[in-house]
């Protein structure tokens, strides 16, 4: 990061400006030797603290550029690292992943599975929070779910959804969802996975209603399946700590490389609470040496 001095700059040559006026006045009206003597005095001083504020500028170029080199040298290690690191960890082993941060996630979480062995056979996005009255008063209507009280109706909603994704049924829900763009869907739906992955956190600063994540969450632990939650580094809000209530792994971290091997880890049997925030409580589990036919690995 390199700091702007332009404006330290341009205040120092105002202020030579306003010296040199003064000097001209002094020794033409007034001719006083003393007083231009304390002005170049002062200028001096000036031109001292200029200098200064010129290198203290290159000495931070300098690091900078320092900064920029380890941090391209530590991510041509983790891309040669990683992938020997989750080699054969989740071989065989199926997944479902659930956004629902209305953001995305970044690639690499699909990959660094993949690279581990494992399979993601759908993804489900789904639009939160899914608490509107209108819509849900819409949602009974077209789906004849007359009798549900409406403090259930977001639970019946998740527990629907999360249903389809491991059953495939339901899929009059999925189609309607889908038609009022707040569920997009990608992959195979009925095909029994090993473990769910919740893509949480939200880019606004307020926390939005979660009864819909915890829902989901429940649903899959009630069939023993493991559920992941999982953010980014830099949401707003970080889900992390409420998925936790649940007593379910969670990963902070995944647009790095520690954070995508956490997950890995997570899923092969050291489930914890991995990341740099607050929530977390430890970076990475041990990493324990693979045994194959020929060995240690």
């Amino acid at each position: 990061m390199i700091i702007d001095y332009k404006y330290h700059i341009a205040s120092l040559v105002a202020v030579f400006l306003a010296l040199g006026i003064g000097i001209l006045i002094g020794s033409t009206l007034l001719g006083n030797d003393a007083l231009v003597e304390y002005q170049k005095q002062v200028t001096d001083r000036l031109e001292s603290q200029l200098q200064s504020l010129r290198e203290a500028n290159e000495a931070i170029q300098a690091r900078a550029n320092t900064l920029e080199l380890d941090a391209s040298i530590h991510k041509q290690f983790e891309k040669r690292v990683l992938p020997a690191l989750v080699a054969g960890r989740l071989a065989g082993k199926k997944f479902a992943v659930v956004e629902l941060n209305n953001y995305g996630y970044p690639p690499e979480l699909i990959e660094v599975l993949e690279k581990a062995g494992g399979e993601v056979t759908s993804v489900t996005a789904v639009k939160t929070p899914l608490n509107d009255s209108k819509l849900l008063a819409e949602l009974v209507g077209e789906l004849q779910w007359q009798g549900t009280a409406d403090e259930k109706l977001v639970t019946k909603l998740a527990t629907e959804i999360a249903c389809g994704i491991v059953s495939g049924e339901n899929r009059e829900l999925f189609q309607y969802l889908q038609k009022r763009e707040l569920v997009r869907t990608n992959g195979q739906f009925g095909i029994p996975v090993d473990g769910v992955i919740i893509v949480g956190g939200d880019y606004k600063e307020t926390k939005r209603d979660l009864q819909f994540d915890l829902a989901l969450i429940d649903y899959f632990k009630e069939l023993n399946i493991t559920v992941l939650g999982v953010e980014e580094t830099d949401v707003a809000y970080s889900t992390m700590k409420d998925y936790q209530r649940k007593q379910i792994s969670t990963v902070d971290n995944i647009d790095t490389a520690p954070g995508q091997l956490a997950v890995v880890l997570a899923l092969s049997g050291q489930p914890g609470n991995y990341g740099i925030k607050p929530s977390a409580r430890m970076l990475l589990p041990e990493i324990k040496m693979q045994e194959t036919e020929k060995g240690v690995k």
